[in-house]
């Protein structure tokens, strides 16, 4: 009966072993989700910033300044094109 005893102590040991090192497998993955949403987030904040080029603006301004027959002030027409293309 000694023997039975033993050799259940044994086995104990061993699953022990066995929980711990899966423990430790979990955490690695749950780190590697953790810099993987890390990296995405980086990538869409450097997607947002897009480069308006004065051409833009300027067509932008003559359509709004056409569409109310050229009679504003070009400065408010210019500001306005601004405003509309970087909420866009």
């Amino acid at each position: 009966m000694a023997a039975k005893k033993t050799t259940a102590k044994t086995t104990a040991k061993k699953t022990t072993a066995k929980k711990t090192t899966a423990k430790k497998t979990t955490a690695k993955k749950t780190t590697a989700k953790k810099t993987a949403a890390k990296k995405t987030a980086a990538k869409k904040a450097t997607k947002k910033v897009v480069a308006i080029t004065e051409t833009q603006i300027q067509v932008q301004a003559y359509l709004l300044a056409e569409a109310e027959g050229f009679s504003g002030n070009p400065v408010e027409y210019w500001l306005q094109a601004e405003a509309t293309l970087k909420a866009a």
